[in-house]
């Protein structure tokens, strides 16, 4: 059977994962009675939640007499290694672009990773059928992208598909009209323009993990394509180390891939897309060989991480309320689980303490196991993010960013200090009728903090994407922490309504009545630059003396709801977010109200000497 093996790469929420799901079903891969879901790709509860596509996946499609495997990739730049990796897995590559929105951050991203690896592109322009589509202008600023990024002549030349993935529709034609069902022109365009796998069939034995699975069955298992030779199980196969080693196992399971299942299979050849298990600590970059003629492909790079934090055991007053899973060794166990098929996060055991230093690709990359976490049962409490500085050639230096914003013309100024206040240098600005569209460059930790206030600034208006750029020296400004105080509570008990509208000209509120505190706990934001210590739990007093308006209604204002990417985005270096399964609670390092302040007045002498 002919093979092609392309990837699906895009910006956040461009629609890749619902093209895929059009592909699957223009195929007639799936029977007529078999029930289908939208995002069929969106495996994970958060992934289908969210709409964004979290872990790489891939799938098979019988087309006329060629097996089309295809890889969805993520959008978001914490997942940029896994796409870095998908591109030594395949010969071509589809990069959808909204036909309303163009290229963006994350679109430069994922092509620059293609081009870089010599595959070749076909651009779909999607959502086609929006208002206000622009499918011509999105081809120009392609074309643009393609000549910065210094494409070969060859991929300029790039053809092009239109549909609409979630209608279902395609076509050659950027006229919405001349949309008809189906995939067939993608499918066809494809099978013309993309290569077939450069392999050998008849050559030794060469395979290369790009992705890692993991399953308590069979341990590890490795995703990536067979680039020469035969592979059968139970064949006994070596494994050229990534410190040159050889080690010898047998292929105990090897999986093949049709539609959304993965199944067992006796053999594969060169150009297959497979998984193999049989080696428990096979690692992405290592090469499987013939036991007697060893012969290591290239090592794939991984992206290191730039963002770590710390995840300890709960030790609030609340421990063990909520969740199941709550001791030291539990957590390290489901951290280990976690590293088996995440190979861009690492941890590691702070020494003589029940806490870990856990690194990962940003804050999203993080916040998601941390989510996952407390789903499965887990009770945790994690630290403020902070990059990972390097120091290169001597000089300490810190992670970069890219930072594109869509703002209102009116909240230009306000964004534009505060990004200037976080070490923010402004390279392009854009403006347009009604919005602007600005380009900064940023140290990392100058956007920890920054989400919340961005779109507090602009009313919810605010569009913002960032990808990492490359590390560069240090600045010594201190940014990303937070300037404004908190309202800590005092006394462990139950929030009340008489205490909460005493309270609320200090501040916003972040509880409502009837919420469980505790003292130390982080109940709301200070209108001052400093913390305030309240009582939340105090009850109105009791009197034999009536009052005239002793039976009005309490009427309080709205709190702020806070999710967890709000906390992680809040807290400060002396606070902490305590994960369970049920809540999410910001709480101070130090809970003793009397304590934290003889801490805090210990460091200001410090200062001060």
């Amino acid at each position: 059977m002919n093979i092609r093996n392309i990837a699906i790469i895009a910006h956040v929420d461009h629609g890749k994962t619902t093209l895929v799901d059009q592909l699957l079903k223009s195929s007639g891969t799936f029977r007529a009675n078999e029930e289908t879901t939208e995002r069929m790709m969106d495996s994970n509860a958060i992934e289908k939640e969210r709409g964004i596509t979290i872990l790489a996946k891939n799938t098979a499609i019988n087309y006329k007499d060629f097996r089309i495997n295809i890889l969805d990739t993520p959008g978001h730049a914490d997942f940029g290694g896994e796409v870095e990796r998908i591109m030594h897995m395949v010969d071509g590559c589809l990069l959808l672009v909204d036909a309303f929105e163009g290229t963006m951050p994350q679109t430069r991203f994922v092509l620059k990773k293609a081009l870089e690896a010599g595959v070749k592109p076909i651009v779909v322009i999607n959502k086609i059928d929006r208002p206000n589509a622009n499918p011509e202008q999105c081809i120009d600023e392609v074309l643009e992208l393609f000549l910065e990024l210094g494409a070969p002549d060859e991929f300029l030349d790039f053809k092009v598909v239109y549909t609409s993935a979630l209608r279902g529709t395609s076509s050659l034609n950027s006229n919405p009209a001349s949309q008809l069902p189906g995939m067939t022109p993608l499918f066809e365009t494809i099978i013309n323009e993309i290569p077939a796998p450069d392999v050998d069939p008849e050559g030794p034995l060469q395979f290369q993990p790009a992705l890692l699975d993991y399953n308590d069955f069979v341990g590890r298992i490795g995703i990536g394509v067979i680039k020469s030779g035969k592979m059968h199980i139970n064949d006994m196969v070596a494994c050229s180390r990534l410190d040159g080693s050889v080690k010898n196992f047998r292929i105990q399971k090897l999986y093949g891939y049709l539609g959304l299942k993965r199944t067992e299979i006796e053999e594969a050849s060169a150009g297959s897309i497979v998984a193999i298990a049989g080696l428990t600590d096979l690692n992405v970059g290592e090469t499987i060989c013939a036991m007697n003629d060893i012969r290591p492909l290239p090592l794939l790079h991984i992206d290191e991480p730039t963002l770590q934090m710390t995840f300890g055991a709960n030790t609030s007053p609340f421990a063990g309320q909520d969740g199941k899973l709550l001791t030291a060794r539990k957590i390290e166990e489901r951290l280990y689980r976690e590293v088996q098929r995440d190979v861009s996060l690492r941890f590691e055991r702070v020494p003589n303490t029940e806490s870990w230093i856990v690194s990962g690709r940003g804050e999203l990359h993080l916040s998601i196991l941390i989510e996952n976490m407390s789903r499965e049962g887990y009770e945790l409490q994690v630290s403020k993010p902070e990059v990972i500085i390097k120091v290169i050639d001597g000089v300490k230096c810190e992670p970069y960013e890219d930072v594109q914003i869509d703002i209102p013309n009116d909240y230009l100024g306000i964004v534009m200090e505060s990004l200037g206040g976080r070490g923010g240098s402004l390279d392009n600005m854009m403006p347009g009728e009604s919005t602007v569209r600005l380009n900064y460059t940023i140290p990392s930790r100058g956007l920890l903090g920054f989400m919340t206030n961005f779109l507090t600034m602009t009313k919810g208006y605010g569009i913002i994407n960032h990808t990492y750029k490359e590390y560069r020296p240090a600045i010594s400004t201190a940014v990303g922490e937070r300037h404004i105080g908190v309202l800590v509570a005092t006394d462990t008990g139950m929030a009340t309504p008489y205490a909460i509208e005493q309270l609320e000209e200090r501040g916003v509120m972040f509880i409502t009545p009837g919420t469980d505190v505790y003292e130390g706990m982080i109940i709301g934001e200070s209108r001052y630059d400093k913390d305030l210590a309240i009582n939340i739990v105090r009850e109105k007093a009791m009197t034999n003396v009536r009052s005239s308006n002793k039976d009005f209604t309490v009427v309080l204002k709205a709190h702020r709801r806070m999710s967890l990417e709000a906390c992680l985005d809040y807290i400060n270096s002396d606070e902490l977010v305590e994960v369970t399964p049920n809540a999410y609670r910001m709480r101070k390092k130090i809970l003793g109200t009397s304590e934290r302040k003889k801490y805090e007045g210990h460091n200001r002498n410090k200062d001060n000497d």
